[in-house]
């Protein structure tokens, strides 16, 4: 999609560079929600039939997260409710004192909860720049890729216990930088996946007329 490559080309791309060059502090913002029992059962491949033990309840962790683009540090507000406005000003909030003294720049996507004139408003009190993406473009917005990584790391094991189940993710997003500093170092760099011959089928989605891009 063109929109897709001139958003990177005009706006992300030089975004990154800036960050990179410690001009800006560079954030992707989205959050992810965590169903125990549900979303991470693990996998067993056989021919004969099994039953696996699993979580009766549906139990959600949301978590939203601003992933820095070049330090990888996640900041995060959780809990077990929803994440409305009220969670992206609280973001917002914290993020203003975390990177003070910063020009703050932050990409994210059109959910009408972040971007409703509550948000816009104390975005520009707090002196913080968001980046809207364009719309059906989850590719653009770099956490996609860190909470499918999270995503992935949970489902070696099983969860009886909602506390065990959250201390667990919150030990993989704080993993980031440490642990897992190299991991997410290749998963998110410069390169940004970009659908240049995506064809439309209908007003709802899209196919690709020929593989994939790679924006470096």
């Amino acid at each position: 999609m063109k929109e897709q490559r001139s958003f990177y080309e005009k706006i992300l791309n030089p975004l990154m560079e800036q960050a990179k060059n410690g001009k800006i502090a560079l954030l992707f913002l989205d959050a992810s929600h965590f169903v125990m029992g549900c979303d991470f059962l693990g996998y067993i491949y056989g021919k004969i039939r099994r039953f696996i033990k699993t979580y009766s309840g549906r139990k959600r962790y949301n978590v939203l997260g601003a992933l820095n683009f070049v330090s990888k540090k996640v900041t995060t507000i959780a809990n077990d409710t929803y994440i409305t406005s009220t969670q992206i000003c609280e973001m917002l909030t914290k993020l203003a004192a975390e990177y003070e003294g910063n020009p703050i720049y932050i990409i994210l996507d059109n959910a009408s909860y972040q971007k409703c004139e509550l948000v816009k408003i104390l975005a520009a009190q707090l002196g913080i720049s968001l980046v809207f993406i364009p719309p059906y473009s989850p590719n653009l917005n770099l956490i996609e890729r860190f909470w499918k990584f999270v995503k992935g790391e949970l489902r070696s094991k099983y969860y009886d216990n909602f506390n065990l189940f959250q201390a667990k993710i919150n030990s993989i997003i704080c993993s980031t930088v440490n642990e897992n500093k190299i991991n997410i170092d290749r998963l998110i760099g410069d390169k940004v996946q970009l659908f240049d011959d995506a064809l439309p089928v209908s007003n709802k989605s899209v196919i690709c007329a020929k593989p994939l891009s790679l924006a470096a």
